[in-house]
């Protein structure tokens, strides 16, 4: 055989599936240009928040770098998956579920970006660039991507052999295949902050969080109430995590974002109600947080097909999920992955070859995480279930409390990466 042919691949989306799909086809031998309309990488703690890494999304950031060690130590551990009802020190809180071998890390979003983001040729990304439309040609063997370089205006042109959405939840891209997809609102937001504690690790908010939830540092805590949940770990640089979900009707939303921009009256509001519900300890938390924000928590039926001719969906544009099962950055890592092997296997002259791969052991795998974490949503704020009455924490069998583990997750340690 020849030579290979390099190929070029577009990737419309910078967040975590863009920029891991760049590594993996960097990898595999392709040329790469991602385009992201933001104008600048992330640079402290933007609106972003933790995330949680599986051991095989560490294995193959970790393949990425080239300081491999740089992953730890940027993350947290996190050893163990515990649910609790817990109302802070007024109210004994009594231990559900404890999974001491949880090997997962946790990491703020921007950092684990920006050491993705470092890793690559600085060419490969362009800032600033808004994705307009995209042609394939009469054959399906090359692509024409529109964009618009904000600063200027200018309407540019780029040329490749595969165009790879990774925008989102709400993919335009997606939509054009799909123009009648639409996303499932659970019923429920999450609210959710960063509380940076830096110099402030003996005050009394600190110490009492500490006092209540002491494995703060390794720990994926979840407090459930009757028709609600909440969830704190720790971050690395003295951060807090937190998410509390909360029932509302589906906002409306502006733009392509799942993120709201909230008024400090509906941060006042919330802070009210999450005093009705959760431990002082936990509130105080929340109040002291800078800039909290909302999440709409959607996600979607299994898609039956994640590439069209020589366009692939990955990461949340292939399949949107709650984040239950802690799955939306693993699974997008996981694409690129699974994405970059098949190219690589396939070669450039075989690209649908490589898609009908990638969508041959992505799909099934993206398709039951998707529906479990749903479910595992519903049971945790109470929800009504075919096959089971909403869950209630202060009754719940140990049966039951079971199925709250994220190690029940489909697929949970053994999700298939090879490509025979």
């Amino acid at each position: 055989m020849g030579e290979k042919k390099k190929a070029k691949a577009i990737i419309v989306g910078g967040s975590t599936a863009g920029v891991s799909c760049a590594h993996a086809l960097i990898s595999a031998g392709w040329d790469v240009v991602v385009l992201e309309k933001s104008s600048q990488p992330p640079r402290g703690s933007p609106t972003g928040a933790g995330l949680a890494l599986d051991r095989q999304s560490i294995n193959i950031i970790e393949s990425w770098l080239p300081q491999p060690q740089l992953l730890q130590q940027t993350t947290l551990p996190l050893t163990i998956d515990q649910n609790q009802t817990a109302d802070g020190e007024k109210e004994a809180s009594r231990m559900l579920t404890r999974d001491e071998d949880f090997n997962f890390r946790a990491a703020h979003w921007a950092d684990l970006h920006g050491l993705l983001y470092n890793a690559l040729p600085a060419e490969v990304f362009l800032w600033g660039h808004l994705f307009i439309s995209f042609r394939t040609s009469g054959d399906n063997t090359s692509v024409t991507v529109e964009a618009k370089v904000l600063q200027t205006e200018e309407i540019i042109e780029i040329n490749g052999d595969l165009l790879v959405a990774a925008d989102g939840c709400l993919s335009p891209i997606r939509k054009t295949f799909l123009p009648d997809l639409k996303l499932r609102y659970s019923g429920y937001c999450a609210w959710r902050g960063v509380l940076d504690f830096s110099g402030n690790e003996d005050s009394e908010t600190i110490r009492s969080i500490q006092r209540v939830y002491p494995d703060l540092g390794r720990c994926l805590y979840f407090d459930l109430r009757t028709g609600s949940h909440a969830v704190i770990y720790e971050l690395l640089s003295k951060r807090l995590n937190w998410i509390w979900y909360v029932h509302q009707p589906e906002p409306e939303q502006k733009g392509n974002s799942v993120t709201m921009k909230v008024s400090s009256d509906m941060v006042e509001n919330m802070y009210q109600e999450a005093e009705k519900i959760w431990g002082p300890e936990l509130v105080r938390v929340m109040r002291e947080t800078k800039e909290p924000f909302i999440n709409i928590i959607y996600d979607c039926d299994p898609l039956e097909q994640i590439f069209f001719d020589n366009v692939v969906l990955i990461g949340d544009a292939a399949h949107p999920t709650t984040p239950h099962g802690v799955r939306s950055t693993n699974m997008s890592i996981l694409d690129a992955a699974v994405l970059g092997k098949c190219v690589e296997k396939w070669g450039a002259e075989n690209i649908p070859s490589a898609l009908e791969e990638y969508q041959r052991i992505q799909l099934p795998v993206a398709s039951e995480q998707v529906l479990h974490s749903r479910r595992l949503g519903r049971i945790k704020q109470g929800l009504a279930l075919l096959d089971r009455k909403p869950f209630n924490p202060k009754t719940a069998s140990a049966e039951e409390c079971g199925e709250l583990q994220q190690k029940n997750m489909p697929f949970f340690s053994n999700v298939p990466l090879s490509v025979d």
